[in-house]
């Protein structure tokens, strides 16, 4: 039987201070009961001597000091897992929310998970086909990579999120595929909009959604990830399945541990958010890989709106540090009507190398692949020269340039959120678009894969 304690000296928003505490450890769950019976989860956040802070799940209104008894349970925080959880929706401490069944745990591990020795992962190399040709073309996703979302707010970035869950595939074997989608501090409207698209495409049956919204308690967005990655693992790593986990939105994730770190008064950190950010995100991203011996995999999708749409800014900055590449959506773009809004220039896959080529995708993809980033590139200079000079001003090879970045941005990017295409058909859209140029600029592509491809696509 848990010792019992009335010892709770003073409560500060999320916070509680319990003294003349014996033998409690950190990160360890507890309970509080009020007078009237309710009980509240809680975690131990610090010891100092007999004295425990702990973090309360549910909102702190109507404990009485004098009153409420508080348990600890000599356990840290825990996910029952088995396979019955695919195609079910669960809340950020993995209730379930969706009308069914508790779910009968076949193992229950730490959400804090096990770090992975480095010399047992192995290295990323298998494409994975979201049907989004600005990624799987020119930005492509390799199987136990982490590649995030760059998006700004208004953006379409959860209409993305949700087209990647329902269409993405590991191709060629007849593997088990999964997704795992985390949604942090969002709106009921956009739970709701997840939950229907996965339904009504099937999706839902190979889906765990873990949903935390945004009158939710701080602290349970922390969780949140952390319930969806244990998802992860399991699935992964003992099931042998390949899983894609999506997280959105850490913005929302960084500030509730500003929130929470303000309520213990730490010292800030740039703009406020605790110095130990890069850490626990790390902690959260580092959690996706390949594993020697293991038939699983992870990759990772984290998803964030960019505060005032700046790169510069802690949260993406960190984040770009610890992920390989990113994917940028562009208002620029969305303001013309392209969806979805990707800007294939600024955004890169640092592993896109690896997953690509004859025997994953095909011969041709990396010679298309840097044609077409040079001709757009060069495309778009030629159209800001127009803006400044006139048309009057360009070359007519310059014009064909300029046409060339019209139509990528028209036809390759633009192919709206139902459209699902495999790697063959968007490399030969990507072909149909450089036969706008005459062959002789086609300079980064052989003439083995000219002679096979060029105008006869």
């Amino acid at each position: 039987m848990p010792k019992e304690y009335r010892t709770i000296q003073e409560v500060a928003g999320p916070l509680m201070l319990v003294r003349e505490v014996e033998g409690v450890a950190y990160n360890e769950l507890g309970e509080i009961e009020l007078s009237n019976g309710e009980k509240r989860r809680c975690r131990v956040l610090e010891i100092d001597g007999t004295n425990a802070l702990v973090q309360l799940f549910e909102d702190s209104t109507g404990i009485n000091l004098a009153d409420s008894v508080v348990r600890f349970t000599g356990r840290q925080m825990e996910l029952g897992l088995s396979l019955d959880m695919l195609g079910r929706v669960f809340d950020g401490l993995g209730r379930p929310i969706d009308g069914g069944p508790e779910i009968i745990p076949e193992k229950r591990m730490d959400v804090n998970g096990v770090p992975i020795n480095p010399a047992a992962r192995s290295y990323p190399q298998e494409f994975i086909q979201t049907g989004v040709s600005a990624i799987d073309g020119l930005n492509t996703l390799v199987r136990g990579q982490k590649l995030p979302i760059f998006s700004m707010s208004g953006l379409p970035h959860a209409r993305l999120a949700a087209q990647i869950a329902r269409q993405s595939k590991v191709r060629g074997k007849d593997e088990q595929f999964a997704v795992v989608f985390a949604a942090m501090g969002i709106t009921f409207e956009e739970s709701d909009y997840f939950v229907q698209s996965f339904r009504s495409t099937g999706a839902l049956d190979r889906t765990v959604m873990f949903s935390n919204l945004a009158n939710d308690p701080a602290i349970e967005r922390i969780a949140t990830p952390k319930m969806a990655l244990t998802a992860a693992e399991y699935l992964a790593f003992d099931k042998g399945m390949h899983v894609l986990v999506i997280l959105t939105d850490i913005t929302n994730y960084a500030d509730a541990l500003r929130e929470v770190s303000a309520a213990r008064k730490e010292v800030p950190g740039r703009r406020g958010y605790p110095g130990y950010m890069y850490t626990d995100l790390a902690s959260i991203y580092e959690r996706a890989g390949r594993q020697r011996g293991k038939d699983g995999s992870i990759t990772m999708i984290p998803i964030l709106t960019m505060p005032e749409d700046d790169k510069t800014h802690p949260i993406p900055d960190l984040t770009g540090y610890i992920t390989e590449g990113q994917i940028i959506l562009d208002r620029e773009l969305y303001r013309k009507g392209v969806n979805p809004p990707i800007n294939v220039l600024p955004s890169l896959s640092r592993l896109k190398d690896k997953g690509i080529g004859e025997g994953k995708t095909r011969e041709d993809h990396s010679n298309t692949m840097n044609q077409i980033f040079s001709a757009y590139a060069r495309g778009k200079d030629a159209k800001e020269l127009m803006v400044v000079l006139g048309e009057a001003a360009l070359t007519d090879m310059d014009k064909l340039y300029a046409k060339f970045a019209d139509e990528f941005e028209k036809v390759y990017v633009s192919q709206g959120y139902e459209t699902n295409r495999d790697i063959e058909e968007t490399l030969d859209i990507g072909w149909k678009l450089l036969e706008i140029l005459p062959r002789s600029e086609l300079k980064r592509i052989s003439d083995e894969y000219l002679d096979k491809y060029y105008g006869k696509v």
